[in-house]
């Protein structure tokens, strides 16, 4: 029961059933071995928040080593299995057990990659690494039960053992750790600085050029291996495989479309990343291709495939595939180009492997359809097998579970309506009493190190800017007013182009929107509700005649807007790795955003 309380405390929510009765029968063997071993003053750290996202490792023991004296950590990985296999097509890095209908990472793999990444992001480890090591201890299983696991790489960093082997798991586990207390480890471990998130984009060079930047964990690489099984089945068979991969606001779509195209280029398999975001795709081809023009051809629209030969490529990553459109003809396209074969039919037509990565609650354009539904029914009537991998934790805002669900429920997407925040220690909220109040508290972020940006509903005319005068300044806010961001490829007065505004230092001053901010990422990031979304008595009303977005002014039904609107929001509210501060310049909707948030935050004032 006071597992259960810590946890709701920690995470904002009950745990499961199942997890609960994973930590009745995991616990206990895992507590007994380390009596038996004589190391009953081990610091059991249990369930365990990895840095910067939601997952969880099972336990970390934190001691003293035995021959050094120095902090010692050992990652435990608990499993209740009593029989698994490796998988047939990849027999080193994922398993099948009968439990679950899909392959799942091998244990030796989950922990090794769990303590790679704490290195990486647990300041306490970053010049230790030698620190940290990792155990899975199959506890219900014998040596023939999980025959063929051990095949993975094994070392002395990382290990796997069964209940057969449990003397050698006791004689590892004195081998890390002494007799003696580990309560200043475990203090020294929990207070180790989280290192700065390795930002997509400041990485991308190296992710497609050079190696694997990105530590992809449990689902991310089962994803991952599974892209690539299709990419060798499609060769094998020439067959076309479509795979769709579903999940939330930083989930790690993006970073797994990365590793599969960095891994695809270094093998020399033909393979494109295609996005519907002209700011996501140009700010890609400038990082990532900032010296290789062959790598900024790598990433593409998804119009840009109107004409193209079927099965041209072999893998098309689809990222943010939630922008599909109907079709890719404009009013800019040729008649003879004019096909009328919707754009998903482009998509998978063009690569023997389409990939679609998409997240269906980020849908903020009237016309954009990418859903699971749309993307198996084309694929159905093309007579293609559609295999869906769903990502549950989520690596943005802080890791934040507890986050993402306040501002779903906030918004009226998910839930029974808005809750009082309850500060989770890995998200940060704030509310501002004016917009330049808002300004000066990011200012100072930013002199502290951190990156931030201001973005806004669609609710203020967008003037275009002209060369050699300052850009107009058309989001006025009583005394306050800044301009949006550029609208165009240039640079002007020392603001970036659209495409950078969410990257370049630059950008900050100059107010976003959603159509620049969609798909990136900062550390602090401030939303201004306009009038466009209002909190009237007790329930969110939608002024469509506050919008300045030219795309409502087509035929759009009134609970499209309403949708529409709200996944706006959420795509605003969702950009901040560290922390969100709000504005609403609607009294009564401000009075709300105080009410839920306030009590537990001061109110940020000039």
């Amino acid at each position: 029961m006071h597992l259960i309380e810590q946890f709701v405390h920690r995470h904002g929510y009950r745990p499961g059933e199942s997890e609960v009765r994973s930590w009745n029968r995991s616990l206990p063997a895992l507590t007994s071995a380390l009596l038996d071993a004589g190391l009953g003053q081990v610091e059991m750290l249990v369930e365990y928040g990895l840095p910067l996202t939601s997952k969880r490792a099972d336990v970390v023991l934190a001691g003293v080593h035995p021959r050094t004296g120095e902090p010692s950590y050992v990652v435990v990985e608990l499993k209740q299995w009593s029989e698994a296999h490796p998988d047939e097509d990849d027999d080193l890095v994922l398993c099948r057990v009968d439990a679950y209908s899909r392959p799942v990472l091998n244990p030796i793999e989950q922990v090794r990659r769990y303590c790679d990444y704490l290195v990486s992001f647990n300041g306490a480890l970053a010049n230790h690494p030698k620190r940290m090591c990792g155990v899975a201890y199959l506890h219900n299983a014998t040596d023939f039960g999980v025959a063929g696991l051990d095949a993975a790489e094994t070392d002395e960093r990382v290990r796997m053992f069964t209940a057969e082997r449990r003397g050698k798991f006791l004689a590892f586990l004195t081998s890390r750790l002494a007799p003696e207390s580990g309560a200043e480890a475990a203090d020294v471990f929990l207070a180790g600085k989280v290192q700065p998130s390795k930002q997509l984009m400041a990485v991308a060079a190296d992710e497609v050029r050079d190696r694997e930047q990105f530590v992809l964990l449990d689902e991310q690489q089962v994803a991952y291996e599974l892209v690539l099984r299709a990419v060798r089945d499609a060769h094998r068979s020439h067959h076309k495989q479509v795979l769709v991969v579903t999940g939330g606001p930083g989930t790690g779509k993006s970073v797994i479309a990365l590793s599969v195209l960095g891994e695809m280029y270094r093998r020399g398999v033909s393979a494109l990343h295609a996005t519907g975001s002209q700011s996501f795709t140009k700010t890609m081809r400038k990082v990532a291709g900032a010296r290789k023009r062959e790598v900024q051809d790598l990433f593409k629209y998804f119009n840009s495939f109107m004409t193209a030969e079927p099965n041209t490529i072999d893998v098309l990553l689809c990222d943010e595939a939630h922008r599909i459109r109907e079709t890719s003809a404009n009013r800019y396209t040729r008649a003879e180009h004019r096909t009328g074969k919707p754009q998903v039919r482009e998509l998978i037509d063009v690569a023997r492997v389409p990939v679609f990565l998409l997240d269906q609650h980020q849908v903020v354009r009237p016309g954009e359809m990418g859903t699971v539904a749309e993307i198996e029914a084309a694929a159905a009537a093309m007579g293609l097998t559609c295999r869906v991998v769903s990502l549950d934790s989520q690596y943005r805002c802080g890791g934040s579970d507890a986050y993402l669900r306040w501002v779903v429920r906030l918004l009226g997407i998910e839930g029974d309506g808005p809750e009082e925040w309850e500060p989770d220690g890995r998200m940060e909220l704030e509310v501002a009493d004016s917009p330049a109040a808002m300004e000066e508290f990011l200012q100072a972020k930013r002199a502290q190190g951190y990156g931030a940006r201001m973005s806004a509903g669609y609710c203020w005319k967008w003037s275009d800017a002209k060369p050699g005068q300052e850009l107009p300044a058309d989001v006025v806010i009583g005394d306050w007013q800044r301009p949006w961001n550029l609208k165009g490829d240039r640079s002007v007065m020392g603001a970036p182009p659209s495409a950078l505004w969410a990257t370049d230092p630059a950008g900050f001053g100059q107010v976003g929107c959603v159509y620049t901010a969609q798909g990136f990422e900062y550390d602090w990031s401030g939303v201004i509700f306009g009038p466009d979304l209002v909190w009237r008595t007790d329930q969110w009303e939608v002024n469509l005649s506050a919008s300045k977005d030219p795309v409502f002014k087509r035929a759009v039904s009134e609970d499209d807007v309403k949708r529409l609107v709200r996944n706006t929001y959420k795509v605003l509210l969702t950009r901040g790795m560290v922390g969100t501060i709000l504005y609403s310049t609607d009294a009564e909707t401000q009075e709300k955003l105080r009410e839920l948030v306030t009590r537990s935050a001061s109110p940020v004032t000039a």
